[in-house]
C-alpha cells in the first residue's frame, strides 16, 4: 500500500506526482521567508473585507466537508475502530475518495492564513507551530489522499473539519474588527477543543497499533507520531498563552 498509489487518485490534480505540491511547501516557506522584510518599508493591509469573505468560504467549505465525512461513513458503514480503505470504485467508495481530495485541497488554501499574518504585519503569530502546521498538513494529506483515501483516515478528516467550522467562524468575527472583541471570550475553549481533537485522534490511531486491523500500520504509526507533535506545541501555547500570562 505504500508502494503503489490508488490508482482512482493517482491521476488527480496536485495528486499524480510529489513536484506540484513540493513546489506549494517551497513557496510557502518563502514568503514566510521573505514576506516580512518585504513588508518592512510598506504599511500594513487591513484586508477585513476580503477575510471576512475568506472566513466565510472556509466555515462553508468545512462544513460541507464534515457532512461528506460523516454521512458518507455512515452510508458506508464505516467502523470507528477498524476500517480498512475502500479501493473500489462503488458510489461511496468514490465519495469517500473525492471528500478526501477535498481535505487535502483545503489544507493548499489554508496556506493563506499566513500570508494574510505577513501582509497584515502581524508576524508574532507566524509561530513555529503554525508554520510546521500548515507545511506539514500538506505533505500528510498529499500521501493520504495519494494512497489509502478513505478507511481510517476518514476520522481524522471528519474531526478536524468539524473544528475548522469553529475555528474560521472565530476568525471570521475577529476580522469585524475591535468591536467584537467582546464577544470572541471562547478563544480559549476554541483551543481546548483543538487538543480533544488530537487526544481523540491520537487514540483511534495507536488503538489500531495493538490490533489486528487491514490499514496500513506505517500511516497509523505516523498520524500518532505527528499528532503527539501537535498536542505538545498547542500545550506549550495554552500554558504560554492562558497560564503563565494571567500569573
Amino acid at each position: 500500500l505504500f508502494c503503489f498509489p490508488d490508482p482512482r487518485t493517482d491521476p488527480w490534480p496536485l495528486v499524480y506526482s510529489p513536484v506540484p505540491v513540493t513546489l506549494l511547501f517551497t513557496c510557502y516557506l518563502l514568503v514566510v521567508a521573505l514576506g516580512p522584510s518585504c513588508m518592512r518599508q510598506r504599511r500594513r493591509l487591513e484586508l477585513r473585507a476580503v477575510l471576512l469573505a475568506y472566513n466565510l468560504a472556509m466555515v462553508a467549505l468545512s462544513s460541507y466537508m464534515f457532512y461528506e465525512f460523516l454521512v458518507t461513513s455512515v452510508l458506508a458503514n464505516y467502523s470507528y475502530l477498524c476500517q480498512p480503505v475502500d479501493y473500489s470504485r462503488s458510489e461511496l467508495g468514490m465519495r469517500m475518495a473525492r471528500v478526501c481530495w477535498w481535505f487535502f485541497f483545503s489544507k493548499v488554501i489554508e496556506l493563506l492564513d499566513t500570508v494574510f499574518l505577513i501582509l497584515r504585519k502581524k508576524q508574532e503569530q507566524v509561530t513555529f507551530l503554525h508554520v510546521y502546521h500548515h507545511s506539514s498538513m500538506l505533505f500528510n494529506w498529499w500521501s493520504g489522499v495519494k494512497y489509502v483515501p478513505g478507511g481510517q483516515a476518514f476520522f481524522v478528516g471528519m474531526l478536524n473539519s468539524f473544528v475548522h467550522i469553529f475555528m474560521y467562524g472565530y476568525y471570521a468575527l475577529a476580522s469585524l474588527g475591535p468591536r467584537m472583541r467582546q464577544h470572541l471570550w471562547w478563544k480559549r475553549y476554541l483551543t481546548i477543543l483543538q487538543m480533544c481533537q488530537f487526544v481523540a485522534i491520537a487514540a483511534h490511531s495507536s488503538y489500531n497499533l495493538f490490533t489486528e486491523c487491514p490499514f496500513p500500520d506505517g500511516f497509523n504509526t505516523a498520524v500518532f507520531l505527528y499528532i503527539l507533535s501537535l498536542l505538545a506545541l498547542f500545550l506549550h501555547f495554552y500554558y504560554r498563552t492562558y497560564l503563565r500570562g494571567k500569573r
